[in-house]
């Protein structure tokens, strides 16, 4: 026995180098892509301005929670750190999601099925694995808190202290995006639903106690982030971004007859779905009912805010890779847990949008590494815009000193960030600044304050609503046009 388990061990460590570099491999082109995403860029305008001792919200702003800029402000913003970062998370991921799945299904077969089928999809540009989003790296804590209550469950043994830590694992996750609160909902449900009497009836405060210490966990980090920003003597832009600013955002894509009709439907669902498996657990497998539940939740998550985002399916993707395993394993369910898996599939497929140039991404990163591209088409490729956005920065990093500002009117706030400048005001795009209500007062006192040095306004965007008429044309590239001010 004891060589039979030493070599299964080697099995699995082969297994999760190989699929480890794999990985790697998937990866590296991210390490070497130009600045070109959009979203990015404002991360990294953010990390540099926390550098520069901005206040997160009150001076500079986004609408996620704090640690995605944390992290961006750690690397001071340089792009190939923070992808090297992910890549990093990702490895770790990959092996935290290996042993959920052995934790998970009996058969090694399933185990290396559902791992290589993550770690490919993961590490693969199709769903914007390659891009530094809070997906990114809110994967390895969600996953690592599973595998903890799962060690737990099977122990029967719940210790507070474990739980405990699991629910600080899941309240890190939302520390990058409140979505990971469902995540958390699902992990929550899942202990009490194991926890729960065979006569609801009799429920007492001792299945209720099991589950405080997960909640604490959950709960404390969020309120010591909010005496952070007590503090610093104003929570209220804090709240607005990390909380407020997401409810008229997933009311946008959830108007159904009414504001949050849809939301109201999908929750409905959920809600009869986690119902469903509360009523069955009995009859369910532990395996079972973790990776229903997870997966129900998941999936909500990735339709919560009803718009088609790539990198939102980051969030599905490892209870989908685990139903898959499911369906193999669990031959009473295959009916149902296929039929799940179809119709999840087709409304996947149906509302998101996908990186459709994955082959040419790899065509195009090994000709440029054996230089059959010039840096030019190989920066082209990911984006049009993104050799005029290079020109751009390289103009102005020739044409002013590091104590020099300037304001871009427009939405590639990648230009600041490898310009090393920061925006005048608190928004670092265009369409921040037209889109709240202090946008236009908050960048025009900014303007003011800092005397810029050039106003470089994009094509494409909306009329500038500041005076330029202290500023002269001074350069114009690709229909971009560069004022200095004059006096």
């Amino acid at each position: 026995m004891k060589i039979l388990s030493k070599a299964q061990k080697n099995i699995s460590f082969w297994f999760l180098l190989i699929t480890s570099f794999i990985f790697f491999l998937l990866r590296l082109p991210s390490l070497f892509e130009p600045n070109w995403y959009g979203d990015e860029g404002i991360y990294q305008v953010i990390g540099i301005a926390l550098r520069h001792g901005r206040l997160l919200y009150r001076d500079i702003w986004d609408n996620k929670p704090p640690l995605l800029y944390l992290l961006y402000s750690l690397f001071n913003s340089d792009q190939f750190a923070v992808r090297l970062a992910s890549l990093i998370f990702g490895v770790a991921t990959i092996i935290a999601f290996f042993y959920l799945s052995k934790k998970l299904f009996s058969n090694n077969k399933i185990i290396f099925l559902t791992t290589a089928l993550f770690a490919l999809l993961f590490g693969l540009p199709l769903l914007e694995g390659n891009i530094a989003n809070a997906e990114n790296f809110m994967l390895l804590p969600i996953i690592s808190a599973g595998l903890l209550i799962l060690k737990l469950i099977e122990k029967k043994t719940p210790n507070a202290k474990y739980l405990f830590f699991s629910g600080v694992l899941l309240s890190l996750a939302s520390l990058f995006k409140i979505v990971s609160l469902f995540d958390f909902a699902a992990l929550f449900t899942f202990v009490a639903i194991l926890n729960a009497p065979k006569d609801i009836k009799r429920i007492s405060t001792k299945e209720i106690k099991v589950l405080l210490p997960l909640a604490l966990g959950f709960i404390i980090p969020h309120l010591a982030t909010f005496l952070f920003f007590v503090l610093k003597g104003d929570t209220r832009p804090f709240i607005q971004a990390s909380f407020l600013q997401n409810v008229g955002y997933v009311g946008y894509g959830n108007k159904f007859f009414i504001p949050q009709g849809l939301l109201i439907i999908k929750l409905l669902v959920l809600f009869s779905f986690s119902l469903f498996i509360f009523l069955k657990r009995f009859k369910l497998s532990t395996s079972s009912i973790f990776v229903l539940l997870w997966f129900a939740f998941s999936l909500f998550n990735a339709f919560f805010a009803g718009r088609p985002y790539t990198h939102y399916l980051l969030v599905l993707l490892p209870s989908f890779c685990l139903l898959v395993g499911l369906i193999i394993q669990d031959a009473k369910l295959r009916k149902f847990t296929a039929l799940l898996f179809l119709i999840s599939l087709f409304l996947i497929l149906k509302n998101f949008n996908y990186y459709g140039k994955t082959i040419y991404y790899y065509q195009n990163f090994i000709s440029f590494l054996t230089n059959h591209k010039s840096v030019y088409s190989y920066r082209i490729f990911f984006d049009a815009k993104t050799p005029r956005d290079y020109e751009i920065v390289s103009f102005i990093k020739s044409h002013t000193k590091s104590s020099d500002s300037i304001f871009l009117w427009g939405n590639n706030a990648q230009v600041y960030a490898m310009t090393g400048k920061l925006p005048p005001g608190r928004y670092a795009v265009a369409y921040h600044i037209t889109g709240y209500k202090d946008g236009i007062e908050n960048t025009q006192n900014g303007i003011a304050k800092e005397k810029l040095k050039f106003i470089i306004v994009m094509p494409g965007s909306s009329q500038i609503p500041f005076s330029i008429a202290n500023y002269k044309e001074t350069k114009e590239i690709e229909n971009v046009l560069i004022y200095e001010r004059v006096f």
